[in-house]
């Protein structure tokens, strides 16, 4: 089986835009779980809906990869599996070194999707003496001393970087020295990067404050609201008028 040192995805020379590559794994991981329960077709309709996209947008996508479906009959769900699979370089077997086995670190090792997903984890790489032979998900985590051995030892082009954000780039710089052109950031930084390589960032406290975002305007939308129509139990009475229409309906003592 291939490893990912020596190949490199085919979208960029096909010409296939980045934010359709971006796609391109939400509608895998739809067609994965029609492909478990054996459904054979399925329209862009419905697979749109299943990966969050509109169907125009979906039709367009594939018609980069060269699938058009066919009328009154829909997609052939294993087809497509495979053409989305092989596009994004997961039909061979890709090293990944995960560095920083901290609690972050501990769950990706534990992550039992990488390999279903043709990422195999070759390495735990650690800079604690004392995580040095401990095992993580089955794997023995090594010392950081060992970086550049264990990335040429086992043909590395994917880093995952899962250290404090201090250690970082000191981190990428030595993953990028040693021969890795695709790193997956978990630390709460920018990293610099040298022209040919990709680096992708997960930040999941940026995703949060986006979230806390949305919340507060939709708190704010809703007081707006209760204030231009309060609850008729909240309104004032006072003026309200007895039988005869010229008095309060309650008198004061």
């Amino acid at each position: 089986m291939a490893t990912g040192r020596t190949h490199r995805p085919a979208s960029r020379s096909r010409g296939i835009p980045e934010a359709t590559v971006a796609r391109l794994p939400l509608y895998l991981r739809a067609l994965t779980g029609l492909s478990e329960r054996s459904v054979p077709t399925v329209s862009s309709e419905e697979l749109a809906a299943a990966a969050g996209v509109n169907s125009a947008k979906l039709r367009k996508d594939f018609s980069y990869l060269g699938s058009y479906g066919t009328r009154g009959v829909g997609y052939d769900v294993e087809y497509l599996v495979y053409q989305i699979s092989r596009e994004l370089g997961l039909t061979q077997d890709w090293p990944v070194v995960i560095v920083g086995i901290g609690n972050l670190g501990a769950a990706l090792a534990n992550y039992g999707g990488f390999a279903s997903r043709g990422f195999r984890v070759a390495a735990l790489i650690d800079a604690d003496p004392a995580m040095a032979g401990k095992p993580v998900a089955g794997i023995p985590v090594q010392h950081s001393d060992e970086l550049e051995k264990i990335v040429s030892d086992n043909g590395v082009s994917i880093g995952v970087i899962a250290t404090p954000a201090g250690a970082a780039q000191p981190v990428c710089d030595r993953l990028v020295a040693a021969g890795v052109t695709s790193i997956l950031n978990f630390a709460p930084t920018v990293l610099t990067v040298p022209d040919g390589v990709d680096v992708r960032k997960v930040d999941l406290s940026i995703e949060l404050q986006i979230l806390a975002f949305h919340e507060q305007r939709k708190a704010g939308e809703e007081a707006a609201a209760q204030a231009a129509n309060p609850p008729a139990a909240q309104r004032d009475d006072s003026t309200e008028q007895g039988p005869d229409g010229d008095v309060p309906a309650v008198m004061p003592a």
